[in-house]
Order: C-alpha cells, then sequence, then structure tokens
C-alpha cells in the first residue's frame, strides 16, 4: 500500500509503519511542499497513492468529496505533535489492515 503522509505530520510518524507492507512517502520526500490540496490530490492519484493522512481539519470543506482519488485520513489532535498522533496510530493502522475505502475517515483523540 503507498501512503503519503502530509507536511504537517512529524516525518518520523513514517517509522510506525511496516516498511514490509507500505511504501510510506511524504510531501517534502515528494518534493511537493506548498501544493494545495486540489492539487495535491491530483498528484496523489497520478502516483498511484493509496492513502493520504494530514492533520488539516479543514481538508473536507475545500474539497468534492464525491470524487476523491484515495483514502484520506485526517488525525483531529488539539496539539499536532509526534506524541499525539502516535497514539492515533492504532486507529490507523485498523483502517489500512483491510480494503481501502476512497472517503474521508477523521480520527480523534479520546478524552482520557
Amino acid at each position: 500500500m503507498k501512503i503519503l503522509l502530509d507536511e504537517n505530520i512529524d516525518v518520523r510518524f513514517r517509522n510506525l509503519f511496516d516498511i514490509k507492507s507500505h511504501q510510506i512517502n511524504t510531501v517534502r520526500s515528494m518534493d511537493w511542499l506548498g501544493i494545495k490540496n486540489g492539487k495535491l490530490l491530483d498528484l496523489l492519484e497520478k502516483n498511484s497513492f493509496d492513502i493520504f493522512i494530514t492533520a488539516d481539519k479543514n481538508l473536507p470543506y475545500q474539497q468534492n468529496l464525491t470524487i476523491l482519488p484515495v483514502c484520506i485520513i485526517i488525525l483531529n489532535v488539539k496539539r499536532n505533535l509526534l506524541t499525539t498522533i502516535t497514539r492515533l496510530f492504532p486507529q490507523v493502522q485498523e483502517l489500512i489492515s483491510g480494503p481501502v475505502q476512497k472517503k474521508i475517515f477523521v480520527l480523534s483523540e479520546t478524552n482520557e
């Protein structure tokens, strides 16, 4: 499975994935820094990505959700830190363990 991490996701998050099962790229490694979401979604499709992981909570309001080219996972956290997003990794893993749907999933922190 080919996954892209948005520029707002700490690049160390990629180390949590099983590299035997997933190809993990970052917006930085693809040299796509600063590209707006609409163009970025086109690039995801053209480069055969399956999943896009972001912390951009506004993305659902900026895009036509009826024609998504990939699965989008939004990490809805109060503070976008590696420790915070790492707590959501089990939910990410569960989502990507089966067939991937081309829709938006919002994963939120629990209030513990």
